[in-house]
């Protein structure tokens, strides 16, 4: 009995472990205190001494809008929004929509059926080393909060990879229970040139 109690702790925090519902992060996510941090990038060009250019890109799914007449939420509009924080500078990034209705690639592929398919991204140029940014949808009440260390002269690509609710009957995730778009998005997995942060 013990070790399946222990075993379902060590399971509950694996799955939560770096998302945060904690309003305290997601406020402070949307709150600007810099505006020296990072700068914007339109076209390329050579990364200066010091510097390191980082992409933020994202891939994401939500049901379409409407779905259900008590819902006050932008699913499935332009005004679903991403923010970023680094080190106190706030960009907001509006996402490409389009209407999606995909086939399963697999038998529990997360983003299988109709919805709207959000790409979002962001290019900026900061100083080399290591920086706190804070990924969050106020939306759904999710935040992510990692360190990223960057190298002088280098380009990074930061992957924000969905992390889907549960579909259990109990809404909470389980080992054996498969996610959907359709239940939100609960979280993201950092991925930075291909390493897991």
């Amino acid at each position: 009995m013990k070790r399946g109690v222990v075993f379902l702790c060590i399971l509950a925090m694996v799955l939560t472990s770096g998302c945060a519902t904690n309003p305290e992060l997601i406020k402070t996510a949307g709150i600007g205190t810099r505006t020296d941090i990072f700068q914007e990038l339109t076209v390329g060009s050579p990364v200066p001494l010091g510097y390191a250019d980082l992409r933020i890109v994202s891939s994401l799914k939500t049901h379409n809008p409407g779905l259900s007449s008590l819902e006050k939420k932008s699913h499935g509009t332009p005004d679903y929004k991403l923010l970023i924080n680094i080190d106190g500078q706030v960009a907001e990034i509006a996402g490409v929509l389009r209407e999606e209705d995909s086939e399963p690639r697999g038998l529990r592929d997360p983003e299988a059926g109709e919805g709207i398919r959000y790409s979002f991204r962001k290019e900026v140029r900061i100083k080399a080393g290591t920086h706190r940014i804070v990924i969050a949808i106020p939306e759904d009440n999710i935040a992510v909060e990692r360190n990223l260390k960057l190298k002088e002269g280098s380009v990074n690509i930061l992957v924000l990879e969905p992390i889907y609710g549960s579909t259990s009957p109990t809404g909470r995730p389980t080992y054996y229970s498969p996610t959907a778009f359709m239940s939100g998005v609960d979280g993201f997995r950092l991925i930075l040139n291909g390493s897991l942060l």
